[in-house]
């Protein structure tokens, strides 16, 4: 009589080898992304770091951030991890100082006209396409249709309803929007 003896498939081995490949696989990507530091907002700017740089007579690169502790020190802790505290009321009083006289770099001030410029189409239920900071354009739309260009440059706001033609100016962009004969959005 003829016995058979029945083995292990081959089938059962490579699946278990295919299991155990993409086992590694994904924990080698759960690794990689447990390593990949999600990017966190710098709490300073940069003209907080230039105005910290001004009161204690550094380089503003050079600061990473600042504390207050107890109500009563602040400390400002550098790149290069070393720390120096300040009397609370003094770093104040001298912060109130230097803001007063520090310049806006033109960068700062693109950042402010552009929030000016964005609480204002909000008003007028406006949408802007991308800014270009070169000039400070950008195409103004309402409902999916052109409205017209605003802009700002070193002496004011301007906006046009066409590609060529005469600017309107006004002091802010709100004056300049309704100058294109838009009105406020009402909130329905």
């Amino acid at each position: 009589m003829t016995y058979v003896t029945h083995t292990r498939q081959a089938i059962a081995d490579y699946s278990v080898d295919k299991q155990a490949a993409a086992q590694a696989e994904l924990d080698k990507y759960i690794e990689t992304q447990a390593e990949a530091v999600a990017p966190t907002k710098d709490p300073l700017t940069s003209r907080d770091r230039r105005i910290i740089g001004e009161i204690i007579q550094v380089e503003p690169e050079s600061v990473r951030t600042i504390w207050l502790e107890g109500g009563i020190t602040v400390w400002v802790r550098f790149v290069n991890g070393s720390c120096l505290p300040f009397d609370r009321n003094w770093f104040a009083t001298r912060v109130a100082e230097v803001k007063a006289t520090l310049l806006e770099t033109p960068r700062e001030r693109n950042e402010r006209l552009s929030d000016e410029l964005e609480k204002a189409c909000t008003v007028f239920g406006l949408y802007h396409g991308e800014v270009d900071w070169l000039s400070f354009s950008t195409k103004l739309y309402q409902d999916g249709h052109f409205v017209g260009f605003i802009g700002c440059n070193k002496q004011s706001w301007y906006a046009r309803p066409r590609q060529y033609g005469v600017n309107r100016v006004a002091a802010s962009a709100e004056q300049v929007i309704a100058s294109l004969g838009v009105r406020a959005a009402v909130a329905a």
